[in-house]
């Protein structure tokens, strides 16, 4: 098999429009679902064979996909521009050369971030998950609050653990958290000196910023995406007839009543 053979095989997989192309992309969705549930469940344990096994296996599935997206990519040295290709970076050598620290590992978790803005798998799922569609603005929202929350845990506790007796384990750090971002501020655990004072500021600026998208996805009115065939707005009430900023007469599908 020729490398140009090669590639159009593996970009059918990532980009086109074939069922076992669609399959394949769920089952890269539902491989990094796992991933995050793996990263989570493990950062609570103690660290064993099994576990640095498994850190290994995922590493190797991680850099396997990230070495096929190059791969198909039309432009592959303009992905190196991209934030998200370097956070499935620092992702690999976090799974395969655990270089980095336990708290390195909360940083796998951008990955889905990223996975869930890849432009075909939206697309997909726009079209496949009426739950999706309905609910996008909320699973962004909730996404972007997780992430924000698990790399700052993971901040917390890599620069507290040698020098904060409060600071004893990810849940410590989690519950600092939580409570920073939230304003609550029970005083019971704080971090002390000039760095930790300024990472209760970001975690207080931007937690509560992230926490106030999703109350706004949450208490906005429902709105679906559909291009006005006329003037292109994108975002409309579920129920419109007309489009609001030029009257054309929309066709949005409907997924009937409830």
């Amino acid at each position: 098999m020729t490398l140009t053979s090669l590639r159009s095989s593996v970009r059918r997989l990532y980009e086109g429009a074939t069922p076992s192309g669609v399959r394949f992309r769920y089952a890269l969705l539902a491989f990094d679902i796992v991933t995050v549930l793996f990263i989570i469940a493990t950062s609570f344990l103690q660290p064993s064979e099994i576990i640095e096994t498994l850190d290994v296996l995922f590493g190797v599935m991680l850099l396997a996909d990230f070495s096929a997206r190059l791969l198909v990519d039309r432009h592959p040295f303009r992905k190196f521009t991209e934030i998200a290709t370097w956070a499935d970076m620092v992702a690999i050598v976090s799974f395969l050369a655990p270089l980095a620290g336990e708290a390195g590992g909360f940083l796998r978790i951008l990955r889905t971030l990223g996975l869930l803005r890849d432009y075909q798998m939206l697309v997909r799922l726009r079209i496949d998950s009426p739950f999706f569609r309905r609910n996008e603005d909320v699973i962004f929202a909730v996404t972007n609050l997780a992430v924000f929350i698990f790399v700052m845990t993971g901040i917390v506790y890599e620069t507290q653990k040698f020098r904060n007796d409060e600071i004893r384990n990810y849940a410590d750090a989690l519950y600092f958290t939580v409570t920073a971002l939230t304003t609550t501020g029970f005083g019971d655990i704080t971090l002390s000196g000039t760095v930790g004072r300024l990472i209760t500021v970001v975690i207080m600026i931007f937690g509560v910023t992230l926490f106030f998208n999703l109350a706004r996805a949450l208490l906005s009115p429902n709105k679906v995406r559909f291009p006005c065939p006329a003037c292109g707005l994108q975002r409309h009430d579920a129920d419109a007839v007309h489009c609001k900023a030029c009257g054309t007469l929309l066709n949005i599908p409907d997924d009937g009543a409830v």
